[in-house]
């Protein structure tokens, strides 16, 4: 009966090429330099250039360094090319970038919550759609897409971001099921609190940076050890992960099997 639930290693990272976004910093950072170290061929991008080259910097592999900002698709078209020109194809995209949100629902502008879909789910989904045809046409191909635990279930202080990341696995598992027979895998990642500077870099009711460290967040797993589980996930092809500590991995298992339980524990849970 394990051996339905255990997958083999199967997939290769050495000389894949592998366009990462959201490589600037946190998971993205820990991917960029685990996947060298695996011998992946990298694609980096992010919005902040210059940390784009410190990242790069850190790289002995073969690195491209690709700017690129989610919330405007107008030159995504481009941005493949210049991907294509510089290796000849892509072989996998990790889908990472994205923003957070700390403010309770009743005190966001619905303007927040526009730029957290158009970063989070749009932006997500049209680099998405852009490369999709070059792993139908290669027969081959891995989409990984980092969500969060709050994509498995609802948090406070986190609705637009909770939802921006609940519709990610809507997509994702319906693409999932519509690329099977073309050879493409869909890895979803749902992390719990990693030690990044995702609540720093989160977005207030007003659309302000918060500019602090959750709590919560200082005292998750690191970025490195997230970013080791995701590639484990990756040669095994799996479906879909979460990187988590016990509390966020039981409140994921409470929410599908006794909601009442998991609503009484998400009101006392300490996500701040």
């Amino acid at each position: 009966m394990a051996s339905l639930f255990i997958q083999n290693i199967t997939m290769e990272i050495k000389d894949k090429v592998i366009w990462l976004t959201g490589a600037s910093s946190g998971i993205g950072e820990g991917l960029a330099y685990e996947l060298a170290k695996e011998g992946a061929k990298l694609i980096i991008s992010a919005r902040r250039e210059d940390e784009l080259k410190r990242v790069a910097s850190q790289i002995k592999s073969d690195v491209f360094i690709l700017p690129l900002d989610l919330a405007d698709q107008s030159n995504f078209e481009a941005k493949k090319t210049e991907a294509l020109q510089k290796f000849g194809r892509i072989d996998v995209l990790i889908n990472n970038g994205g923003i957070s949100q700390r403010s309770l629902a009743k005190d966001t502008s619905l303007e927040v919550d526009r730029k957290i879909f158009e970063v989070n789910f749009f932006g997500t989904i049209a680099l998405t759609k852009l490369v999709l045809p070059n792993f139908i046409q290669q027969k081959a191909g891995m989409i990984v897409t980092v969500t969060s635990a709050v994509g498995k279930f609802g948090s406070p202080w986190r609705s637009g971001y909770s939802a921006s990341k609940h519709a990610l696995h809507g997509f994702f598992d319906s693409l999932r099921a519509e690329i099977y027979a073309d050879h493409v895998k869909v890895l979803l990642v749902c992390p719990g609190f990693i030690q990044t500077n995702v609540s720093r870099n989160a977005l207030t009711g007003s659309g302000e940076k918060l500019g602090t460290m959750d709590k919560a967040t200082a005292n998750g797993l690191t970025a490195e050890d997230c970013a080791r589980q995701i590639i484990a996930a990756m040669k095994r092809e799996q479906e879909e992960i979460v990187v988590a500590q016990f509390k966020e991995r039981f409140a994921v298992f409470a929410k599908r099997i006794v909601p009442c339980l998991f609503s009484i524990m998400i009101r006392k849970m300490a996500v701040r």
